[in-house]
């Protein structure tokens, strides 16, 4: 019996082979490769078999080396629940969880009771180390996520709407009662933005370093953390609004109305870029995807609407929803609160139709008014009426962590380095577009075509019937005549026409300027009998 124990476990011990080892490569190698090659063989013209033969293979050189990359840079791979037979995944408690997992992940679910505070909002940082909680009677709280210590705790004294991290977490912005504040990592306030009023939503574009601000009436503003400069103040003149999001993929800022409309914004244009009617009602939350092809929106009809970006359409509706919040994860699953229930959709199909993958029931009559994904955890965090939860999620968290982007464990050092680093790759706000890929590009150039003669003339009698409309102003007696009324309606319709009789002379001048080679030109008779006679053939 001991021998065969020893023999089986031997057995187990055995380091993979070599065509093992190999078969794995092939299997990660597939995932990168662009389908199967082209037939190169069946091709005639020698010069584009050329250049489809070196394109094919830097095509497969950088197959090989990405799949290189995975093996040695992304050990860790995520995974999510699975049921068997007739089980159902959404059905699975957090009790159960809890029973089968380390206990580092069993520390990251908890209860914070803050009866008197709350509602509770809350923000996280790029790496997720840090999370910034905000009651709306005024308490404010950083906690560390890595060790559970809390940060730095205060009371403001006055209604708190929403909390944000600035570039990291030294800095962050609250929306108070009157102003938004932002505050350094100790609690000294630095700023008082009293330009910006008494604003409802913050969101912060970190590689701008732009702070967006939106009251309840619509009023959006961009302010550059750096200068202090005011980018942008538009008014949406849609509603009003209880919502908005960033882009994380292009930086474009999305604000939700009351009537149900979607407008998505630039600092550099006072016209919305896109308005959308998402839904019949108001819009209640909205949220976008990492990638920045999809959006989440939620309206008041209990529906949630899943949106591609590059078609601007509805790719799936999900009824019977209410949700006061949306938020995706990194792996792409979606959180909707409603009430005191907290539903995760998932994907798992690729096929951008979203079904039940886990749901979770705090106590009965906490109403949840936030919900946040936290970055490289398998952890949802609940803002809700009495505090704030934390539950765990299999799969929702980016398993491997780059350290150039966000990392977790970062000193103190390390932190100053890469702030510096931020700031001297800071972008200008006319980078923000739908369309990021365009940067860098040339516009193609496009001939002007010459209007016609009948289009000049249209648009001339065009200008000059936008005058003839003109109300003119009535003047004191003995100024208001009937001759000069008319001699003023004459002065405006000439200056109307004058820049297109411009044109017209400036166009009859260069025709008349341009004379045909060899086109002999008839002198006068006083000059005709200098003219040299040509010789007789």
């Amino acid at each position: 019996m001991g021998l065969e124990e020893e023999t089986g476990g031997s057995a187990k011990d055995v380091p993979p082979t070599e065509q093992e080892l190999s078969a794995e490569f092939d299997t990660t190698l597939q995932k990168y490769l662009r389908g199967e090659g082209a037939d190169l063989e069946a091709l005639k013209d020698k010069k584009l078999k050329g250049q489809l033969t070196v394109r094919e293979k830097l095509y497969g050189n950088s197959a090989k080396a990405a799949a290189k990359f995975e093996k040695w840079l992304m050990p860790s791979e995520g995974g999510y629940l699975e049921a068997e037979g007739i089980e159902k995944t959404w059905r699975i408690k957090q009790d159960q969880i809890t029973r089968e997992v380390d206990i580092l992940s069993s520390r990251n679910q908890y209860d914070i009771v803050l009866k008197d505070l709350g509602p509770y909002t809350l923000d996280f940082t790029p790496s997720g180390r840090y999370m910034a909680t905000a009651g709306r009677k005024g308490h404010v709280a950083i906690v560390d996520m890595k060790s559970m210590e809390l940060i730095r705790e205060m009371q403001v004294k006055e209604t708190v709407r929403d909390i944000v991290f600035l570039h990291n977490e030294t800095f962050f912005a609250v929306a108070q009662k009157k102003y938004p504040y932002i505050y350094n990592r100790d609690g000294i306030e630095l700023h008082c933005l009293k330009e910006h009023g008494a604003v409802s939503r913050l969101q912060f574009l970190k590689n701008h370093f732009l702070l967006a601000t939106v009251n309840k009436f619509g009023q959006l503003r961009y302010q550059d953390v750096t200068t202090g400069e005011m980018i942008g103040n538009f008014r949406t003149g849609l509603g009003r609004t209880e919502t908005m999001q960033v882009n994380p993929f292009n930086g474009v800022i999305a604000v939700g109305h009351s009537g149900g409309t979607v407008s998505m914004w630039k600092p550099t244009s006072a016209a919305p870029l896109v308005k959308m009617l998402c839904h019949h009602g108001p819009i209640s939350a909205l949220a976008f995807h990492p990638n920045g092809q999809l959006m989440a929106t939620c309206g008041r009809e209990k529906k949630i609407k899943i949106w591609d970006l590059r078609k601007f359409e509805v790719v799936q509706t999900i009824p019977g929803h209410h949700a006061k919040t949306l938020d995706f994860s990194q792996k792409g699953l979606l959180a909707a609160g409603t009430g005191s229930y907290a539903q995760v959709l998932g994907d798992f199909s690729g096929s951008q139709n979203y079904s039940r993958y886990m749901g979770h029931s705090i106590a009965k009559g906490y109403q949840i008014g936030k919900v946040s994904f936290r970055p490289y955890e398998d952890v949802l965090v609940m803002g809700h009426s009495m505090g704030w939860s934390s539950i765990l999620i299999p799969g929702s968290g980016e398993p491997n962590f780059d350290t150039w982007v966000a990392n977790p464990f970062e000193t103190s050092k390390q932190r100053r380095e890469k702030e510096i680093h931020t700031l001297l790759d800071k972008l200008p706000p006319e980078t923000i577009m739908l369309d990021p890929s365009k940067i860098g590009t040339v516009r193609p150039y496009k001939k002007r075509e010459k209007p016609t003669k009948e289009e000049m003339e249209a648009e001339k009698e065009a200008a000059v019937e936008a005058v003839k409309d003109i109300a003119l102003k009535k003047k004191t007696k003995g100024r208001n005549k009937t001759s000069k009324r008319v001699m003023k309606r004459k002065v405006l319709i000439d200056k109307a026409k004058k820049p297109f009789i411009e044109k017209e002379m400036q166009e009859a001048g260069k025709l008349a300027g341009k004379r045909k080679l060899g086109e002999e030109t008839e002198l006068p008779a006083s000059l005709k009998r200098f003219v040299r006679k040509k010789a007789a053939v």
